[in-house]
C-alpha cells in the first residue's frame, strides 16, 4: 500500500506492510478490537504480540496524521473511501478543496 499526493499522483510514499494493513481496513465503521479481531483470524494461530503490535502501528499512524480515531462510527469522505484507482480523481480533488474551503471559514 502507498499513500498518494492526489495533486501530483506520481507522488507516492510505500507504507510499510502492518500500517498498509491498518490503513487499508481503516473504513470509520469498525472499533480496535474488532481489528485485532479480524486480523487474528487471519492467521492459523494468532501471533502473541499482535493486540501490541497494532496498537504501535496505531500510535504512529496517529501522530503522522494519517488516521483518526472517533468514538462513534463515521462515513469516509469519497476521496478516503477506496483506492485512488477506483476513484474520479476530478470528483475527489473537488470535494477536498470544499472541505478546506468550509473549514476556512
Amino acid at each position: 500500500m502507498s499513500l498518494v499526493d492526489i495533486n501530483q499522483l506520481e507522488n507516492t510514499s510505500l507504507m510499510e506492510d502492518w500500517m498498509g494493513t491498518v490503513v487499508s481496513l481503516a473504513d470509520g465503521k469498525h472499533s480496535i478490537a474488532q481489528l485485532i479481531d479480524y486480523l487474528g483470524q487471519q492467521y492459523p494461530q494468532k501471533p502473541e504480540n499482535l493486540a501490541e503490535t497494532l496498537h504501535s502501528v496505531i500510535e504512529r499512524l496517529l501522530e503522522g496524521e494519517m488516521i483518526e480515531l472517533s468514538d462513534d462510527p463515521v462515513e469516509l469522505p469519497y476521496y478516503l473511501s477506496a483506492p485512488i484507482e477506483s476513484l474520479d480523481v476530478e470528483k475527489a480533488k473537488r470535494l477536498i478543496a470544499e472541505e478546506e474551503a468550509e473549514e476556512s471559514v
